[in-house]
């Protein structure tokens, strides 16, 4: 009987060796996956877009000008000067 419990504390022993080393290995590879899952998504990510193009109508710098005027970045008068530059006037 001290034989059987020999024979089945070894087996124990070595099943659960052999289940660690399976759930290490399980583990490893994924971690790998995933890492290599990133690397291909650094390397596809799309390119950023692109600036906006200023948009330079007369119509449009005259917006940013009446922006700045309501932010308070500019007074009244500094706004009416740079509008009359742009116009011309």
């Amino acid at each position: 009987m001290a034989r059987t419990a020999v024979i089945a504390g070894t087996a124990t022993a070595v099943s659960g060796n052999v289940s660690r080393r399976q759930q290490a290995q399980a583990q490893s590879a994924a971690g790998q996956q995933a890492a290599q899952q990133q690397a291909q998504q650094a390397q596809y990510a799309p390119p950023p877009p692109p600036a906006a193009a200023e948009d330079d109508s007369l119509s449009a710098q005259i917006e940013r000008l009446a922006t700045l005027k309501t932010a308070g970045v500019i007074s009244e008068a500094e706004f009416s000067a740079a509008k009359a530059k742009l116009l011309g006037i």
